[in-house]
């Protein structure tokens, strides 16, 4: 088996109008990626191993130990033993800060926080966005949800990954990144929106998951104002992207969806009384 590919059919038993029968399906593949910076492991998530790339460049940035892409000299995924270690390269000063405050953690596929050392380091505060003058209308919203879902091919074979993209009005979905882990598919668009060298400012990034605090605080970094996504957010979710003047938008389905914070960004609905 390659460890390259997104993923692979494989056999199954398939009960369906109450009869048994033989079959098969596609299913994403998922294998421990490693990201090492001059030669020493600092992380290893387990992902679909595609758009590595991105995957190290939006990793390194919401981790904090790159601030923007220039500070890495390359990215070179090898494949070793049973995963991929995807090899870093960084400018001096970034290396030297990093071995300054080096840490050892494993992320498994549903965790974004595994192996921080403090409850502070779990809950901290993001800088503020950018003021910028991005605004959506309700219809833009529904636009992107609807771009994020159609362009969702690996989930359209597998039902099985999570999407994250980045939506610029006048232009649409800029980019889009699957994987298993919602905040790897994020880490992933982040790399991307870096990689095209365009600014989180001018977007809005959209997601197939709940909005835990973690992926607001990844949005944040990029410096996204606004995050939309199909399910609900958490309270510190919300707490986080207000502090951090963030628009925070759940339940983003069909033309009907919910603002939790900084309902400004979003124009053009009609306002009712609320008694």
């Amino acid at each position: 088996m390659t460890k390259t590919g997104a993923s692979r059919q494989v056999r199954e038993t398939r009960f369906q109008a109450g009869i048994m029968a033989p079959g098969s399906r596609i299913v994403p593949e998922e294998v421990p990626i490693a990201f090492s910076y001059g030669g020493s492991t600092h992380a290893v998530m387990m992902a679909i191993p595609q758009d590595l790339e991105d995957f190290a460049l939006g990793f390194s940035l919401a981790e904090g130990i790159i601030s923007n892409a220039s500070d890495v000299v390359s990215i070179d995924p090898v494949e070793v033993g049973a995963g991929i270690d995807v090899q870093v390269v960084l400018h001096d000063d970034s290396a030297e800060a990093l071995v300054a405050r080096r840490r050892r953690m494993a992320g498994p596929v549903g965790c974004g926080l595994c192996g921080i050392e403090s409850i502070e380091q779990a809950t901290r505060q993001v800088p503020p966005v950018r003021p910028c003058a991005l605004a959506v209308t309700p219809q833009q919203v529904e636009e992107a949800m609807q771009a994020l879902a159609r362009a969702q091919s690996l989930n359209r074979q597998t039902h099985a990954v999570h999407g994250a993209g980045f939506f610029i009005p006048g232009e649409g979905l800029l980019a889009i990144r699957e994987d298993v882990g919602r905040h790897n598919a994020l880490d992933k668009l982040v790399g991307a929106v870096l990689r095209a060298r365009r600014k989180g400012a001018e977007g809005m990034v959209v997601v197939t998951s709940r909005l835990s605090v973690e992926m607001v605080q990844k949005a944040a970094i990029l410096g996204a104002p606004m995050l939309a996504a199909i399910s609900a957010p958490t309270a510190l979710a919300i707490e986080t992207a207000d502090a951090a003047g963030m628009t925070l938008i759940g339940i983003a389905r069909g033309a009907e969806f919910e603002i939790f914070t900084r309902p400004g960004r979003v124009r053009g609905g009609e306002n009712a009384d609320v008694a």
